[in-house]
């Protein structure tokens, strides 16, 4: 295989991982490459036994097209990589330490994450790993270590919607068959109820080393949140967030039901976020956010004002999907202004509680249904710029966030085509994720707006019909 980029030396698996682990399982005969695209959905191919060796040495081919596909997994041609460039292969390698079983699908099946690559070995710039890379690339520069942490919540829903299209939260064995209702926040009788469910989540995250940690219920039936373990590898951290999603996912079918990550999957109920943590070291390994005032240091205070900056830009990012607008609503947890406060859930970035050293923030504004690697990137981004530019965030909202937002005449982009507007004017942002991924990310997310735009729903007939 020719040359790996220089930024990259520990990029790809070596060979001997995959023999050791064939060695290790002989009764693994197939085996899933992953490939997360911008479009924040799973895609590959499933491998038999006797092709994992051949994809470790040199690779598998993907069509650049998965690159710019929609969600649906629809071309989009308006980018020029689909009949413009021929529709030519890439080669996806695989990811170091992400090998592993996928309980869920047999004892015969594993997986392994990939990364794409140019046919002579340059990092892909369309893939979200290498666009995360790129920003990281910027603090290992600066002697700067991010610390990061994804926590998602989701919803338990029926495997089979209902007769006019819709979800509902599935009859639970052990509630005695019943469909809960209440909200139940924190309930410990609703983690009861899915208690089968958690510890084949559990189990499965284990057996892939994904540090899962405890789960509570959220603020509605069926709505869970659990929360990965933080580290100083941040790629790691979205290697982890994919995974995790994807156990969910097939550890719910396996119990009957669908695990959803649509960030408003009911109208009248919450909605599910992505909150990203994070703090940064020095070299020394020293967080640079730690002080023993509520609020933090000065280092941490810039790095907010970096993040509520650029907020507004990065909303495409953090809200990929028209169905991510219906969660920004007042007094519902999700943010409807750039602002900050300490302990204060009514903020997008939070400084939550705690000793000093675990000083850090919560970016509280990505949906569930965003792309983990994009949005650690768009969020380290915001960080980068406001360390290298000392940027103030202003005061702390103290109280009522969502009252002071009402107040301010700082907004939010609340709808995807004022979003994806403001993405494409960021001249800060494109630089930081790479100018010809960011206008890619723009035309295949802009395509993707009209085609759902596009479509007659019964509730255009519902409110239109007659009305009219």
């Amino acid at each position: 295989m020719s040359r790996i980029h220089k930024s990259f030396p520990d990029a790809v698996a070596d060979v001997e991982e995959a023999r050791r682990f064939m060695d290790a399982h002989p009764e693994a005969q197939f085996f899933e490459l992953i490939f997360t695209s911008m479009a924040g959905v799973a895609r590959g191919k499933r491998l038999r036994r006797d092709e994992l060796i051949g994809a470790y040495e040199y690779g598998r081919f993907l069509p650049i097209s998965m690159t710019v596909s929609d969600i649906t997994g629809q071309d989009c041609g308006e980018t020029g990589l689909v009949f413009g460039d021929g529709d030519a292969d890439r080669l996806a390698r695989p990811v170091p330490g992400t090998l592993v079983h996928a309980p869920w699908l047999g004892s015969d099946t594993a997986q392994y994450i990939a990364s794409l690559y140019e046919l002579d070995g340059t990092p892909n710039d369309l893939d979200p790993r290498t666009v995360l890379r790129r920003v990281l690339d910027r603090f290992a520069a600066d002697g700067l270590t991010p610390v990061v942490a994804c926590e998602l919540e989701f919803y338990l829903v029926d495997a089979a919607r209902t007769q006019t299209g819709g979800v509902q939260v599935p009859q639970l064995r052990l509630a005695g068959g019943e469909r809960p209702q209440l909200h139940s926040a924190y309930g410990l009788r609703d983690l009861d109820d899915v208690s089968p469910f958690l510890r084949d989540l559990w189990a499965a995250a284990d057996a892939q080393r994904v540090p899962l940690q405890g789960a509570i219920s959220e603020y509605a039936p069926c709505q869970f949140e659990l929360t990965l373990k933080h580290g100083p590898d941040a790629l790691r951290a979205g290697d982890e967030a994919v995974m995790f999603k994807r156990i969910a996912k097939g550890v719910a079918v396996r119990h009957g039901h669908e695990a959803t990550f649509m960030a408003k999957p009911f109208s009248d109920r919450a909605g599910s976020g992505l909150h990203l943590h994070v703090s940064v070291n020095d070299k020394a390994g020293k967080n640079i956010f730690a002080s023993e005032a509520a609020e933090g240091s000065v280092e941490l205070r810039h790095a907010i004002g970096g993040m509520k900056a650029m907020l507004g830009e990065a909303m495409a990012i953090f809200a990929p999907t028209a169905n991510s607008y219906r969660r920004f609503r007042a007094n519902s947890y999700a943010p409807i202004a750039p602002s900050w406060g300490v302990n204060n859930r009514t903020v997008p970035l939070r400084v939550p509680a705690g000793p000093a050293p675990t000083r850090h923030i919560e970016h509280r504004v990505a949906g569930a249904d965003a792309n983990p690697y994009l949005a650690l990137a768009a969020m380290l981004a915001g960080v980068h710029h406001g360390l290298k530019n000392r940027i103030d965030p202003g005061a702390p909202v103290v109280g009522d966030g969502y009252a002071a937002a009402l107040k301010s005449p700082e907004r939010l982009p609340l709808t995807w085509f004022s979003a994806l507007d403001a993405f494409e004017r960021s001249e800060t942002l494109h630089d930081y994720l790479g100018n010809r991924f960011a206008q890619m990310f723009a035309c295949v997310k802009r395509t993707e707006c009209e085609r759902f735009h596009e479509i007659v729903s019964p509730l255009d007939y519902d409110w239109y019909l007659k009305n009219a």
